[in-house]
């Protein structure tokens, strides 16, 4: 397996600081995002896009420090019913993968609204009370499905080999059956981008899904979440408080070890390697209480030491 981390984990730093520390930490390479929800503020899309000169210039920091460009993320929601622009950033992410020979892009499946007309996205998690089922159909049949057929057939265009969909919440897409329909539905080309903390706070089991998903992972985010068990149990896991405020909070965004200990973390490692992931482990830190250069290099570390490195090389004996 190959270690990096997210950009944004470092969004405060230039992109020339970003990479010193990613080499100083001793990891494989960086997942850098492009817009959506964030302000991308190592990466001027459009510039690399139409500007051989600025790609070229852009890989020579990568290649100078012995670093990859592990993916690159358009991490929004392509589907927004008013704001397009957070689609055209996908569809551009795709096309400079293309010029940059990066297989793997990172994104959300999108979340429409729940009826033609409507402006706001609407995310159904319940069956009950049975317009729920009407939205779900058209949110499905009329937007999801025939937009991610366009979208594979632009991505398989550009040469990029996987879609790495990340399983969160409000999006269409956000576990085992959500994932594998649409990849049924589309194409291949479509997997899971597995990131343990947004399963975490659903209720799910992260190792559990590894096994489910097997060779429909694409890409692994490695972000951790910590459970507030007094908070939990008078408010349940379904949180809209500020994300700053953790204490009042029934689940929050942690740095790796604090939410699940190392433990956990090597089991993850492993199972991923049974069920034949060997690509990237690419850290998210969103911790708001450490620093993030801290926190980043705490995650770095942890998982350094439980991660596989090396091939297999063992060989049953002629005996």
């Amino acid at each position: 397996m190959k270690l990096g981390f997210v950009s944004d984990s470092l969004s405060g730093q230039s992109l020339t600081k970003m990479l010193d520390n990613a080499q100083r930490m001793g990891v494989h390479g960086v997942e850098i995002n492009t817009g959506g929800w964030s302000t991308a503020p190592h990466c001027r899309l459009e510039e690399l896009l139409n500007n051989a000169e600025a790609r070229q210039a852009f890989q020579h920091e990568f290649n100078s420090r012995g670093l990859e460009i592990a993916s690159l993320n358009a991490n929004g929601n392509p589907l927004h019913p008013t704001d397009k622009a957070q689609s055209q950033c996908l569809k551009d992410t795709i096309r400079l993968a293309g010029k940059m020979g990066v297989k793997t892009v990172c994104t959300m499946s999108g979340l429409p609204a729940g009826a033609p007309g409507d402006s706001m996205p609407n995310w159904i998690v319940s069956s009950w009370p049975p317009e729920t089922q009407t939205m779900l159909k058209y949110q499905w049949e009329e937007v999801l499905i025939p937009y991610w057929k366009d979208i594979a057939a632009l991505a398989k265009e550009c040469g990029i080999e996987r879609i790495a969909l990340e399983l969160h919440g409000n999006q269409c897409v956000y576990n085992v059956p959500s994932l594998l329909k649409l990849r049924s539905e589309v194409s291949p080309i479509i997997g899971a981008n597995l990131d343990p903390s947004h399963l975490f706070w659903m209720g799910a089991d992260p190792i559990a899904v590894a096994d489910a998903l097997g060779d429909a992972i694409y890409h692994v985010h490695a972000k951790d979440t910590q459970l507030n068990p007094s908070v939990q149990a008078t408010t349940s896991l379904l949180e809209n408080g500020s994300l700053i405020d953790i204490s009042a909070r029934s689940w929050s965004y942690i740095t790796l070890g604090y939410g699940h200990g190392e433990e956990w973390w090597r089991q993850f490692c492993y199972r991923l390697l049974m069920n034949g992931y060997d690509r990237w482990l690419s850290i998210e830190h969103e911790d708001v209480l450490l620093n993030s250069l801290e926190g980043l290099e705490k995650s770095v570390e942890l998982l350094q030491g439980v991660m596989p490195k090396a091939p297999s090389d063992f060989q049953l004996q002629d005996i």
